[in-house]
C-alpha cells in the first residue's frame, strides 16, 4: 500500500490531501495554515505509513520542501499550473448538484469555499496520471489555523 500526501503549497494556508495510489482512493483533505503544515505533515507521518511527498511548484514551494526536510523518503516537486482554476470544474465532479439547485448558477456554490485541497488533488492526478476518488467520510472544506 503506497499512501502519497500531496500539497498546495501557498504562504498563508496550503491545501494538503492523503492518498492510497493502489486504491485510488483520498483519506484526507484539509486546508491549514502554512505555519502548521510541518508540524501536521510530522504527525501524519507518524500515524501513517507515507511512501511519498508530491508538492505543487508554484507560491513558496521551496520554504515548504525545507520545512519537511524531516521526511526521509521521496519528496517531489510537481507542476501545479492552472490547478486552482481547474479546482473549479473539479469540485463539480466531486459534488455534483442535484435538483433545484440546478437552476443557480454554479458559481454560487464556490463563492466562499477553499480549493486549496482540491488543487492539491489536481496536482496529485497530474502526477499520478490517474483520477481519485474520495473516502466517504472526506469534508474538503476544513480549516486548521
Amino acid at each position: 500500500m503506497f499512501k502519497y500526501i500531496s500539497i498546495d503549497p501557498g504562504k498563508s494556508k496550503c491545501g494538503l490531501v492523503l492518498a492510497e495510489i493502489s486504491k485510488k482512493k483520498v483519506y484526507k483533505a484539509i486546508i491549514l495554515s502554512s505555519e502548521l503544515l510541518e508540524d501536521y505533515v510530522r504527525n501524519l507521518n507518524n500515524v501513517e505509513d507515507i511512501s511519498k511527498i508530491v508538492i505543487g511548484n508554484g507560491t513558496s514551494s521551496k520554504e515548504i520542501k525545507e520545512k519537511l526536510n524531516f521526511f526521509k523518503k521521496e519528496i517531489i516537486t510537481f507542476e501545479e499550473k492552472n490547478t486552482t482554476y481547474r479546482a473549479k470544474a473539479r469540485y463539480f465532479e466531486l459534488f455534483p448538484i442535484s435538483g433545484f439547485k440546478f437552476l443557480i448558477p454554479r458559481e454560487i456554490f464556490i463563492l466562499n469555499k477553499n480549493l486549496d485541497a482540491i488543487s492539491a488533488l489536481i496536482i496529485l492526478e497530474d502526477y499520478c496520471k490517474m483520477k481519485f476518488t474520495l473516502n466517504q467520510n472526506i469534508d474538503f472544506k476544513t480549516w486548521l489555523k
